[in-house]
Order: C-alpha cells, then sequence, then structure tokens
C-alpha cells in the first residue's frame, strides 16, 4: 500500500521545541495551510494545539473556515483572498484577515460587517502587500472605521533561509518603519509578526509579538546547514510489487533511457508521478529498503518505478516496504538537494492512490 506516516508525537515536540525557543513573551502561530503542508489539518491541528500553539494562521479563507467548523477556537488568520465567496461566513466566524491592498481595505471598510485585520506590508518580498506609497491612505481608512479592529501588521521575508543575506537587514528595517508609521497613524499594533521558520530560528530580534512557523513544525529544516534538533513527521513509503532480473546492456522503462552494467535485479514499486512523484526524479532518488538505499532507474511511469538491487545480495523479497523519503530512506531534505527543490515541495507531493496513516495519536500531548 502506497502511503505516507504522519508521527504525531514528532509535530508535537517540534511545537514543544519552538516554544521553547521563543521563549513565554512570543506567540507562536502554527501554520496549516495546504492541508497542513500535506501532513492532514484534521488530525496534526489538535496536537498543536495541546503542544501549546496560540494561534493558526492559514492561505485561504476556505481554509480558516474548514478550522472553524473543526472546532479551533483560537485565533486564525488567513491571508490570500480577493471576491472570496466565504469573505462573509470568514469574517461572522471571528477570521483574521490580511489587507494586501487599498482595494482589499476599502472592501473590508464597505462590507460594514466587524472584522479582525492584520495589515500585510510591502518591505521586499514584491509579492503581496501594501506598498508604501499606500501605507499612510490604507492606515488612516482602517483606523476610521468602527467595525474594524487591526491586530497589528504582518509581512515575510524573502531570503530568511539565508541568514547571512542583507535583504533581511533592510526587510526588518523597513517592517519597523511601517509599524512606526502605523502607530504615528493612531494604530496601536499590539500582535505583529515578521518571522517564518528560518527566521524563527535564526533571527531573534524579527520575533515581534508573535512568530509565524510552518515548515519547523512539521520537522523539516529550513535552513541548508543547520540541525536545530527538529524531527521530521512523514514518511512516504510503498512496496515491492515486482522482481524482475536484468542482463547487462539491457534497459526498463519507456525510452530505455537506462540500461544494467551488469546482470542484476530490478525491483518495481508501486509509485509513480500519477501518486505525486514527478518524472523529473529520476536518476535522483534513492529508495530506502531493508533499512539500505537503492537507487531508482528508467522513467518514472504513472504507477511504478525501478529500483537497481545490484545482484541483491540482502534478499529483497515481494511485498517488503520501500521508503520515497523518510523514515528507513533519503530525507525530504535529501530528496529536495538531490533534484534541486525545496523540502517543503517535497513533502506536499504524495498525492493520488497515497494513503495516510497517523502514528502516536495517543501519546501526542
Amino acid at each position: 500500500m502506497l502511503k505516507t506516516t504522519i508521527d504525531l508525537a514528532a509535530i508535537a515536540r517540534n511545537v514543544q521545541l519552538i516554544k521553547e525557543k521563543i521563549g513565554p513573551d512570543v506567540k507562536l502561530m502554527c501554520v496549516v495551510k495546504a492541508d497542513a503542508y500535506g501532513h492532514g489539518m484534521e488530525k496534526v491541528v489538535p496536537v498543536m494545539l495541546r503542544a501549546g500553539a496560540d494561534s493558526f494562521g492559514v492561505a485561504t479563507l476556505t481554509e480558516a473556515v474548514q478550522l472553524r467548523r473543526m472546532g479551533v477556537d483560537l485565533p486564525i488568520a488567513a491571508w490570500i483572498w480577493q471576491t472570496d465567496q466565504v469573505l462573509e461566513e470568514a469574517l461572522a466566524c471571528g477570521v483574521q484577515i490580511a489587507v494586501n491592498s487599498p482595494a482589499q481595505a476599502h472592501k473590508l471598510v464597505e462590507a460594514e460587517i466587524p472584522a479582525e485585520v492584520y495589515i500585510k506590508v510591502e518591505t521586499g518580498m514584491h509579492r503581496a502587500g501594501v506598498d508604501k506609497a499606500d501605507w499612510e491612505e490604507v492606515f488612516v481608512l482602517l483606523r476610521d472605521a468602527p467595525h474594524i479592529a487591526v491586530q497589528g501588521l504582518m509581512s515575510h521575508f524573502a531570503c530568511a533561509d539565508d541568514p547571512d543575506n542583507a535583504h533581511n537587514d533592510a526587510q526588518e528595517k523597513e517592517f519597523r518603519r511601517a509599524l512606526d508609521a502605523a502607530r504615528a497613524a493612531g494604530l496601536e499594533c499590539p500582535v505583529n509578526h515578521l518571522a517564518n521558520s528560518s527566521a524563527t530560528l535564526s533571527r531573534p530580534s524579527a520575533h515581534f509579538e508573535q512568530v509565524r512557523v510552518g515548515l519547523a513544525c512539521y520537522g523539516l529544516e529550513p535552513i541548508a546547514g543547520r540541525d536545530h534538533g527538529l524531527i521530521p513527521a512523514m514518511t512516504w513509503s510503498g512496496n515491492v510489487c515486482g522482481l524482475k532480473p536484468i542482463d547487462r546492456g539491457e534497459a526498463t522503462s519507456y525510452g530505455c533511457t537506462w540500461s544494467a552494467d551488469k546482470p542484476g535485479f530490478l525491483a518495481t514499486v508501486d509509485c509513480g508521478y500519477a501518486d505525486g512523484l514527478p518524472r523529473a526524479y529520476q536518476g535522483h532518488l534513492q529508495v530506502g529498503i531493508g533499512g539500505r538505499l537503492y537507487p531508482q532507474v528508467g522513467r518514472v511511469c504513472m504507477d511504478q518505478i525501478m529500483v537497481d538491487l545490484g545482484d541483491n545480495p540482502h534478499g529483497i523479497a515481494l511485498g517488503d516496504e520501500a521508503t520515497i523519503f523518510g523514515h528507513g530512506g533519503m530525507s525530504a531534505t535529501e530528496l529536495a538537494g538531490a533534484v534541486g527543490t525545496i523540502n517543503y515541495e517535497v513533502v506536499c507531493r504524495p498525492t493520488g492512490r497515497t494513503q495516510r496513516e497517523y502514528l502516536g495519536e495517543s501519546d501526542a500531548p
């Protein structure tokens, strides 16, 4: 069976570790967008709650409303929306909404529905956020709207995964300028957040009143070459569903792009691009079987991949578990480095026929 196994006790420990890192005076927003980075929001959120999360963050209003329907009563913030059909429902159930532009500010003012908002300010990411030229307009507009409560400002680092990058200093300074301008305009801004996982673990000056942590909660290292003691929570695995001898010079899979340089055996594993394993992983993936790594060879198929066992000295057999990444195989971070992407993308990949299983449900605090 193709499955992701999620270790909930690991997630609990990661949240506790982050809480210890930031101290008692800084709040922790756990980011659970994209179905908790592929880990399953419904199972993960209760564990984070018990481990000390102070609030939750998601991308869309639909995700925020889903959290409320799950019974979450802590603050929930969402930051991507335009004319979302669930805007009224999100406001009605107390979702905190990010204001990314003057147009969004006007929309919320005109809606005349009580709203708690964060103002997302542009500080150098140039993706979303109120531009500096519009700061004063938005600050004053929201200040004067009696039905709107501004919780604070937020922004996002572009290069926090590179702690020595000077752009981080520039963005933090710009965020502080925005905060000074907001308060000068009469906004109290009691809770402000700039730090993502990388900045939370490496840049205490950017913690402000709250940090916004996603990746690190799931045990994935956000800064290359660092080890903050996080425990990866996800393992993606299938099974050996076929064994076949192959002779020297014989090829496997579509296009015959790989051929054996000596006689040996191939294992077929029940995972392919329909399940979220990209064809581009060909030649970069090492599959874990029986505690050892074996190279994936040939084209990735819709439903299967082939693995070179050599002469199969360890007796790999039908039904053996085969780890794509995680416990017993490459880590998600190692796989990301091998294929030229980031571990965020790797853990969001499993899909299709992949089923989820959970460990530690009764043990997580």
